[in-house]
């Protein structure tokens, strides 16, 4: 049975004191109540090892949201996977529309990030999706897909079974707009089956894909009812006690 998760992502938010608020609020919230999913909080850099510290991990998984592409050495200010792990955190945020769109990062980037986490002993939180001109032209199945193949299908078996992916459209990502219950399926559907042409069904089926656009306290019960959709990736959202716990509580 795959897991369900709601996973939050900072972003470029929140100063350390005002992180560690926002941390010890979830978890105060959460404390004494049984989820139905598991719980990620991905944080900047500089929040990780005081977040990890001031919540129970039992509960809420801490993660990063990026990481580097080399493993160590003289590249001055980046933050390795083992660096990450070395915090007590268990999750890395891997190619996340921002950093394809803002940063340029390549499939082959893409693809060392996941092997330095996945060597780390980190589970990969990896994102693919479609921009608004591709989706108009019909080609969002044919760009996942690539975005899916190009990163991740020289993983063993073994090693793709420990990822979770999140799709991202990327037209509904801070604008308001949300894919509809029925588009977050289709979408959805389509990438576990492209996975099954690859892996097989079993791994397919044990993969857990995330939605990641606009999803909200209004809309997230809709959503996660389908069949295909584990969850969600939380953006903004997630910086607000009172506007993820529902979220989270969408699946109870």
């Amino acid at each position: 049975m795959r897991k369900k998760i709601v996973a939050g992502n900072w972003k470029m938010n929140t100063t350390l004191p005002e992180g560690l608020a926002l941390a010890k609020g979830l978890n105060e919230a959460l404390k004494g109540k049984t989820t139905k999913c598991d719980v990620v909080a991905g944080v900047p850099f500089t929040h990780l090892a005081s977040v990890v510290a001031a919540v129970d991990t039992a509960k809420i998984g801490v993660g990063a949201e990026n990481c580097a592409d080399k493993d160590k050495g003289a590249y001055t200010g980046e933050v390795s996977a083992a660096m990450i792990a070395s915090t007590g955190a268990k999750y890395v945020i891997i190619g996340h529309s921002e950093r394809r769109a803002y940063y340029h990062e390549t499939p082959e980037t893409l693809r060392a990030k996941v092997l330095l986490t996945l060597a780390a002993g980190l589970t990969p939180i990896f994102c693919i999706g479609e921009v608004l001109a591709e989706r108009e032209a019909g080609k969002h199945f044919e760009v996942v897909d690539a975005q899916i193949a190009s990163s991740l299908f020289d993983l063993s078996v073994d090693d793709f079974g420990k990822l979770v992916l999140a799709y991202e459209p990327v037209w509904a990502i801070g604008t308001g707009v949300t894919a509809t219950s029925e588009q977050a399926q289709e979408i959805h559907a389509h990438i576990r089956s492209t996975v099954a042409a690859k892996y097989g069904a079993k791994v397919a089926d044990d993969t857990s894909i995330l939605y990641g656009g606009s999803c909200n306290k209004d809309n997230a019960r809709e959503l996660f009812a389908n069949p295909d959709v584990d969850g969600g990736l939380i953006g903004g959202a997630s910086l607000s006690v009172d506007k993820f716990l529902p979220i989270i509580e969408a699946f109870d």
